[in-house]
């Protein structure tokens, strides 16, 4: 079922750079599926569907999640932390975290000169509870990263859990992999790294040198009270991207795509995201430039522990992977 695999990917721990743990993870949801399943050398998860017609199709969606890296411990066993992806320090403030051996701790910021609405990456700390620097080094070391602790909350068709970046978009690929009918070679690649600079993505589309690739991840919605104007609204379907600051996806693959919702009747919208990138970006400057486009889930509140979703949305998105990979024809420029 697809929401017990998306609880499951997002309960566990991936920060960027960390991945080996959620790699483990999906690989047990697709391995029975591929003909191939392997990690290459920066930690990419690569799972391979054999077709016939010789045309390499790359699915993608990252799997790491923003945290906060140990740069320091003081004497009194508080850590001192810098931010490893965009991590907002004011939504940060009083969170619970846990590192990736288990280690939990609470967040808060330095508040002499100023409150916590005005925290930054420098005031912020991090507290396991330790007296000591010894006390903390024992458990913690420097380079470790923490990630936000959160709970799965269903909100009738819609749901919320920190992580929903870029994992729900991992189990719509995991989904797709798993179910799609296509003639051509599948790769499903869960990429590491996105949130520095996809930097996964980058090498994976060099190596594989798909034909096509579908990039999924999550979008901003302009559909909450006082927000930046934008279209996107959650349950109105996933989203084409037409631009983001990584890339601007060329015409003829966005009329593909449009052409491919239409005749199988999947509802969609148009997504110009105004900040922000995805690996579609990456795969689209590889070697001589691979068609590649991105399908997005519309997600409220994104980089915070209380991403919000529409199941809906992850449904459609599934079938409109899956109608991509069933067509014989690819985008031609």
């Amino acid at each position: 079922m697809f929401t017990d695999m998306l609880k499951d990917f997002l309960k566990t721990y991936g920060a960027t750079g960390r991945e080996d743990k959620i790699a483990d993870t999906i690989k047990n949801y697709v391995e029975a599926k591929a003909d191939e399943v392997y990690t290459d050398v920066m930690g990419n998860l690569i799972a391979v569907r054999r077709g016939i017609s010789g045309k390499k199709i790359m699915l993608s969606a990252h799997m790491d999640q923003i945290g906060l890296i140990v740069i320091d411990i003081d004497d009194r066993g508080f850590l001192r932390v810098s931010n490893v992806g965009g991590v907002n320090p004011v939504v940060t403030v009083a969170r619970e975290v846990v590192f990736e051996n288990g280690v939990r701790g609470v967040t808060y910021c330095e508040t002499e000169k100023s409150g916590v609405g005005e925290a930054t990456i420098a005031k912020l700390f991090v507290d396991i509870g330790a007296t000591t620097y010894e006390e903390a080094a024992a458990k913690v070391g420097i380079g470790d990263i923490c990630v936000y602790v959160t709970n799965f909350v269903e909100l009738g068709n819609r749901f919320a859990c920190g992580a929903l970046d870029d994992r729900v978009c991992c189990a719509v690929v995991a989904e797709a992999f798993n179910t799609a009918v296509s003639d051509h070679d599948i790769y499903a690649v869960f990429t590491v790294q996105e949130e520095v600079g996809l930097r996964g993505a980058t090498t994976a589309a060099y190596a594989i040198s798909p034909d096509f690739a579908i990039n999924l991840d999550v979008t901003l919605t302009g559909d909450i009270p006082e927000c930046a104007r934008m279209s996107v609204k959650l349950g109105a379907g996933p989203t084409i991207k037409v631009m983001d600051s990584s890339a601007i996806i060329p015409t003829f693959v966005r009329r593909y795509m449009e052409d491919v919702a239409k005749k199988n009747n999947i509802k969609v919208q148009n997504e110009v995201l105004r900040g922000g990138g995805t690996d579609a970006g990456a795969v689209l400057k590889t070697k001589g430039g691979i068609p590649a486009c991105c399908i997005s889930i519309p997600t409220r509140y994104v980089h915070s522990p209380v991403e919000m979703a529409d199941i809906d949305d992850c449904h459609n998105a599934v079938k409109f992977v899956n109608a991509m990979l069933a067509e014989r024809e690819l985008p031609r420029f």
